[in-house]
Order: structure tokens, then sequence, then C-alpha cells
């Protein structure tokens, strides 16, 4: 789970509702027509945007922004570097034997394994990774374009409120709903789009830069180690691929398990 989504959407969601409790209380910001425009008029655009294959996935999407579980990418190394040692001594096909829990590390050197050419284990590889990368594009976009279309629809729920009020500006018990309505949709739109759908976006915008890098890193690792080349090689290879203090960790790391 990450716990920064998490305590972003309780900060962000609880400390509007405390203040909206502590102020007019919470009964004075309800109103079923304006969450009927915003709710509906948003989700029914997404439907109209997105097939139905893409949208039976929205929940799934959402969740993995709060559930996602990514490895270190430090420990990703470790691993890649320790299948490289393992090669070295016992040869490609010793890999046999090693207990590989990352799915497309194991996809990859299974590849090597099997004596596929390198050239093609990665085209293989890539061509996996750029369906991953489609698929997140896919389901942030989703999520981007709820957090667009929520405050148009409260706009237009605004003009709707607006247009009731001054049709019945002689009625004034009918000024009040429609001021309501008015104001509430604009609320509801913006509430939606800057604490929901927009952060979650850009939550998964990041995760998947993570694992594309992850994927890439992967490649690279198996790439070198069907070639044959050097544990310590294959170390440089992938650390080149972190920030100096990442990579510093990495290097740390190797050094302990040499030192045993």
């Amino acid at each position: 789970m990450d716990i920064a989504s998490v305590i972003g959407l309780v900060m962000a969601w609880g400390l509007v509702i405390f203040a909206i409790a502590s102020g007019a209380g919470l009964s004075a910001y309800i109103d079923v027509g304006s969450v009927m425009i915003v709710f509906g008029g948003a989700f029914g655009a997404l439907f109209m945007k997105f097939p139905m294959n893409k949208l039976t996935g929205m929940i799934g999407v959402m969740m993995k922004a709060i559930f996602n579980k990514v490895e270190p990418t430090e420990k990703l190394i470790d691993d890649i570097i320790s299948l490289a040692v393992e090669a070295k001594k016992s040869g490609i096909l010793g890999l046999e034997k090693v207990k590989i829990d990352h799915p497309f590390l194991k996809k990859g050197i299974q590849l090597a394994i099997d004596g596929v050419e390198p050239e093609l284990i990665e085209s293989i590889l890539k061509i996996e990774l750029s369906s991953m990368e489609e698929r997140h594009d896919a389901g942030r976009s989703m999520l981007e374009e709820l957090g667009d279309s929520a405050p148009a629809f409260g706009m237009i729920g605004t003009l709707i409120g607006l247009v009731a009020m001054l049709t019945k500006m002689d009625d004034p018990k009918a000024i009040g709903p429609g001021m309501a309505v008015a104001i509430l949709t604009t609320l509801y739109g913006a509430l939606l789009a800057n604490a929901l759908f927009l952060p979650l976006a850009n939550k998964l915008k990041i995760y998947g830069n993570l694992e594309s890098l992850q994927k890439r890193l992967i490649i690279q690792g198996i790439l070198s180690i069907a070639q044959g080349d050097h544990p310590a090689v294959v170390q440089e290879k992938l650390a080149s691929f972190l920030d100096p203090k990442s990579r510093a960790k990495v290097e740390e790391a190797q050094k302990r398990k040499k030192g045993k």
C-alpha cells in the first residue's frame, strides 16, 4: 500500500469535511441535483470517450494508485547481479535452478536459457514493455479525463442553477435551491478533480514511469547476462539507471557481499 496516497486522501477530504461540519454543517452542502449533474455528467462523458473493455478496469486502475506495490530498484539490481554471478560460475543453463520471483525477469532469463539470440530477446521484451506502457497510459488518461470533466460539469451545474434562480426571481423561496445547485456543483467538481482524480492520475504516472524504468533495466541486465558479461560490468550497466545516491547504495551492498 502507498501510505502517501492514503495520507493525502485522508488529509484532503478529512480537513474539507471537518471545515464544512464546523461551519454551516454537512447537510447544507448536500444537494442531490448537484451530485447527479457532476457525477452523472463526468462519468457519462467518460463512457462516451472510452470503450467498455477499458472502463471495466476503472476501479482497478484507481486502486492501483493506492495499493500498488513496487519492488525497490536497488533490490532488483542486486537480484540481476546475483544471476550474473551464477551464470559466470555455472553457465547460462545453471540459471534453471535459480528461483526468480519477478515475472518479467523470469521470462527474459528463460528465453536466454532456451538459447534465443540476444537481439530477439530484446525485441520480445520491448514489445511487452510497450504493451504495458500503453495500458498504463489508458488507465491514467481515464482519471485525467474525469479530472477535466468534473469541473466542467460543475460549471454546467452552476449555469443550470443560475437559470433556475433567475426564472423564479418573483418567488423568494425558489432562489435558495437554485443558488445551492449553482454553487455546490462547482464545489463538487473542483473537489473531485483536485482531491481525487488528478492526484491519482499523477501517482499512476509516477508508478508507470518507475515500472518502465525497471523493465528497461531488466532488459539490459538480461542482455548482459546472455552475452556473458562479467558481473562487475553488469553492475556498472545497471547502476547507470540510478541516481548517484541509489547507485552508491548498490555499490555498498555489493562490497558487503564480496566481503563475506
